[in-house]
């Protein structure tokens, strides 16, 4: 075992907090640095400043660990060093570097500590800084949690100091100039004659030089880069169709592969019968992989149709095989003992409540991650090493799972970390890596890039969390008085980790993410969490646990106030004890001009706030009824996230979220019969459509109190304020995913 997976091992999670299992990190192993993995590979006359950054006579190279999934972070990661290199915007290149923990994630931390992100005591501050310190010393490598910009945010930006100070010690030495009198600019050391000594002039003086660790950041009132728009590096050849993918890549003697794997997730393979497939044109063999067959042919086209001509004898499904069994296995979880955790008690429910309590029952179903770039992996086996060429979250992890199909050391697997064509969540999977591993090992020294069909995408992704809610509350002189939510899950996070071979015996954090938070002063306030057992292997989507449980919280809050007779915006401010969370309230109100929910005739307003991530995001929607259907006319986002780095690509971020989580709640489940995904391509899984696009108006809110991501923020809102807003046009209350199962969109 390796020795990453043997210290996850020893790890275990305890409601969202990941402690050491009997294992202690002393204070030396969370100040060590980790190996510089750039040093490895160091060629004469290069200069390696840190794991970030290296340049040479030929140019400046600046590393973006976290991996590019079409959200813009290697563009947003350049600039933060840039900024303190004092680069001209693209004077560089940047690579994604190699798997290490160097690499490792301490933002992460935020998420994984059972306190609201809203406290700031000692004790919430110190286990985060324990968790920060637990992950450095693991190298957990990842991205996800909308944690790009928070862990990068002052740990790049020091980078590029360090590497500017270094240059300009280089500088002084090879002149004889005092550094107090160095400048940079552009890329060069500025001498007080005018003169520029190039960085990559500097070079091989700079190698030779200990890099200057006693650095300072510039203020804020001296960025160039950061807070301004910059054309993102990507967009040119994204735009013009010349960046290459992952699963565009081509090389010599490449072979083509795809698979047919049971359809019931974890179903075993009886038997199959290939013998129309083995004679079709260009197929080159056809090999047995773990729970099917893989098909290597010259091209993907072929490979693919020669699947299909397979006959299987697939096994059955070792989960419920039809959906209502799933719906039954979660409305049975709502009992003691099948209690995860109490999250919140706040004064005395059961008292408040009364005979008069109002209930209701919300439902959020499977989804499908569904990226745009089908998974693919290209895997090339020779006896020196194996070379994977991928895009993946969580390379570090990839990298071994490859290592122990292939039977190399883990140090022997180089994995390149390609662009991808979204995620969502998807590529925290291995499915398309370990696949690819196993067909090229029997086939050493080839080139397989492995691609899977749509279909087959569809039928072998791990979706959503199927989850439940179940609500009462009461009103009093025409205001809120007590709010009880239990929520029932199945919990994603314990089967990612059963895939990773750990166990995760403690409560799961995701499950009530999104609502045991809920920023308000109700009188009376119970939440409690239920874990379902496993059904359908699921795995992390786009705001995972928030992406249900807010629509949850902020769905029966809304009916609460209707009940109440209380205007929906104003009772939220009214009932509001989180400041950030009310100065983001506040601008959504602003932006829109609030004068109440109803508009007139057919129209209507509906307004949600959810904090996930850190992040408080309150959405307004706008709809109106017409005789085709429900029509989104308008969106108003406003979130806080510390700082923005860069408005125009946080502006995109931001408007995909509110589209992505529209566009589900509006048409979008997995449902289950015989075992296998109904939905099987976008056909039947169609998510927003243009046409049904409403104008998006987004504010960024700079509070400065601490740095956030934007990824997933804004999607959970989106579903409440959408059903609030129907609510208010039609009268039809929504309380289950997706929606057009109840009403028709135009």
């Amino acid at each position: 075992m390796s020795k990453l997976a043997s210290v996850v091992r020893r790890t275990f999670l305890v409601g969202s907090v990941a402690m050491a299992g009997g294992v202690a990190f002393g204070t030396y192993l969370v100040r060590r640095a980790p190996a510089n993995p750039l040093l490895d590979d160091r060629e004469d006359g290069e200069a390696v400043f840190n794991p970030w950054v290296k340049l040479d006579a030929q140019g400046i190279t600046l590393i973006a660990p976290h991996t590019d999934l079409g959200q813009g972070v290697r563009s947003v990661q350049a600039a933060l060093i840039a900024e303190e290199l004092d680069l001209a915007w693209g004077q560089f290149k940047v690579e994604s570097g190699p798997p290490s923990a160097a690499y490792y994630n301490g933002a992460l931390a935020e998420e994984q500590v059972p306190f609201m992100s809203t406290d700031s005591s000692a004790t919430a501050e110190a286990l985060r800084l324990v968790m920060g310190g637990l992950f450095k010393v693991l190298g957990l490598q990842l991205t996800g949690g909308s944690s790009t910009v928070p862990d990068s945010f002052v740990k790049l930006r020091l980078a590029g100091a360090v590497a500017r100070e270094t240059l300009k010690l280089a500088a002084a030495r090879k002149t004889g100039v005092t550094v107090d009198q160095l400048k940079t600019g552009n890329g060069a050391v500025l001498l007080p004659d005018g003169r520029r000594l190039a960085y990559t002039e500097l070079a091989r003086d700079a190698a030779g030089v200990e890099p200057v660790q006693n650095v300072k950041l510039r203020d804020p009132a001296q960025w160039r880069l950061i807070g301004q728009p910059m054309p993102r590096l990507d967009i040119v050849p994204k735009s013009t169709g010349t960046l290459t993918f992952g699963i565009d890549l081509r090389m010599e003697g490449m072979l083509h592969a795809t698979v047919k794997v049971n359809p019931r997730q974890g179903g075993q393979m009886n038997g199959y019968d290939a013998m129309a497939a083995a004679g079709m044109r260009g197929v080159k063999k056809i090999l047995s992989v773990t729970h099917g067959v893989a098909v290597v042919a010259d091209n993907t086209w072929r490979a693919f149709q020669a699947a299909n001509a397979i006959q299987f004898d697939w096994g059955p499904a070792p989960y419920p095989a039809e959906q209502a069994q799933h719906w039954q296995a979660v409305a049975d979880s709502f009992v003691p003992d099948r209690l995860d955790k109490e999250w919140r008690n706040d004064g005395n429910v059961e008292a408040a409540l009364g005979s008069n309590a109002l209930s209701a029952e919300y439902r959020a179903p499977y989804l499908a991650h569904a990226p745009l770039e089908p998974l693919s992996a290209v895997v090339k086996v020779t006896p020196q090493r194996v070379d994977v060429w991928v895009s993946s979250q969580v390379p570090r992890f990839a990298q071994e799972k490859v290592a122990r199909i292939t039977g190399v050391a883990v140090e022997k697997v180089h994995l390149h970390n390609q662009y991808c064509g979204g995620s969502f969540g998807h590529r925290l999977e291995f499915e398309n890596i370990t696949l690819a591993a196993e067909v090229a090992v029997q086939m050493p020294g080839v080139p397989i890039q492995l691609t899977f069909s749509r279909e087959e995408d569809f039928a072998h992704d791990f979706p959503r969390q199927i989850t439940m809610s179940r609500a009462r509350g009461s009103v009093k002189d025409g205001q809120i008085e007590t709010y009880a939510l239990d929520i029932a899950s199945v919990s994603s996070s314990a089967s990612q980790m059963k895939r990773l071979g750990q166990p995760m015996p403690g409560p799961d954090g995701q499950i009530p993410a999104g609502a045991w938070n809920l920023p308000y002063a109700f009188p009376h306030f119970r939440l409690r969490a239920y874990r379902v057992p496993e059904l359908a292997p699921t795995s992390s989507w786009r705001s995972v646990g928030a992406s249900s449980a807010g629509f949850f919280a902020d769905g029966f809050l809304d009916e609460l106030i209707h009940a109440a007779g209380a205007d929906p915006l104003q009772e939220r401010l009214r009932l509001i004890n989180d400041p950030v969370a009310l100065q983001v309230l506040q601008a959504v109100g602003e932006m829109c001009s609030w004068k109440g929910a109803r508009l007139g005739e057919g129209r209507g307003r509906g307004v949600a706030l959810v904090t996930s991530f850190g992040v408080p995001c309150a959405q307004v929607v706008e709809v109106t009824k017409t005789g085709q259907g429900i029509r989104i006319d308008k969106v108003w986002v406003a979130l806080d996230v510390g700082k923005v780095v860069d408005p125009v690509n946080f502006d995109n971020q931001v408007k995909g979220g509110v589209i992505w989580g529209l566009g589900h709640a509006m048409n979008c489940e997995i449902t289950y019969a015989d075992g296998k995904a109904q939905q099987s391509n976008f056909h039947a899984y169609q998510g927003m459509r243009l046409h049904q696009c409403p104008a998006i108006e987004v504010r960024g809110l700079e509070l400065g109190i601490k740095v956030r991501g934007a990824g997933e923020p804004p999607v959970p809102p989106a579903a409440p304020a959408l059903a609030n807003a129907i609510f208010a046009a039609t009268g039809i209350r929504l309380r289950e995913m997706p929606f057009s199962n109840q009403v028709t969109f135009a």
